[in-house]
């Protein structure tokens, strides 16, 4: 089991250990633990480290086939597609539905691009809305906002005061994309994650824990 575990020595009080959902198991531990500790730590957690693998397996995302009956999500609710063949292409939100217009119905690559650019639209317009709102408690300045494909970030702000949202947000509740707008426009006051960062979170979103955790346990399901 050892072999399959990235073990890593470092400047660190204590010993963590991770799996993450693709079922990489990472131990971090202080430069001065033995190798033998380490062993004995690993086979401690070793019941843990399988239930955890597990649970991540039982949830592997399965590839679209972007045919109609599929669930797709949008703002922590889930829509039935409906792929209908069409003169003029578009994608529509109506009847519980998400509908796909299209020429060619076997089209694969369109059918994932017609919906990949509807939801960046919804989430342009969405968190354009939202920073309207939260920037009124906040009052920040903000030069440009972009929405992107990020593989391990929610949100990030840069010091030119550019904000950059993950588009994925969109297929969660609103209120976790509340949260990640907040937590961007307060890097915008404190640049870390200090104590002082989290009060300036906690004042414009007292409940904001609750949807970090929603992140932290859903948003690689995303």
């Amino acid at each position: 089991m050892l072999e399959n575990i990235q073990i890593t020595k470092k400047d660190v009080k204590n010993i963590t250990l991770k799996v993450k959902p693709s079922g990489e198991v990472i131990l971090t531990a202080p430069k001065m633990t033995s190798d033998e500790h380490i062993k004995f730590i690993i086979k401690k957690r070793a019941k843990w480290i399988e239930k955890k693998k597990e649970f991540f397996a039982s949830f592997e995302t399965i590839k679209k086939e972007y045919v109609s009956g599929e669930d797709f999500k949008y703002l922590g609710r889930s829509y039935r597609l409906k792929v209908i063949e069409s003169k003029k292409e578009a994608v529509k939100l109506q009847r519980g539905y998400l509908e796909i217009y299209v020429k060619n119905k076997n089209d694969l690559k369109r059918k994932q691009n017609l919906v990949y650019e509807w939801y960046y639209e919804k989430a342009l317009l969405h968190f354009f809305n939202i920073l309207q709102e939260f920037n009124k408690i906040v009052k920040q300045e903000i030069k440009d906002i972009k929405i992107r494909q990020m593989k391990t970030r929610w949100g990030s702000c840069s010091s030119e005061k550019n904000l950059n949202f993950n588009w994925k947000l969109i297929l969660a509740p609103p209120e976790v994309l509340d949260y990640v707008v907040v937590h961007e426009l307060c890097h915008l006051k404190e640049m870390n994650h200090s104590k002082a960062f989290w009060n300036e979170v906690e004042k414009v979103m007292p409940e904001y824990e609750t949807y970090k955790l929603w992140l932290k346990e859903n948003g690689w399901r995303l």
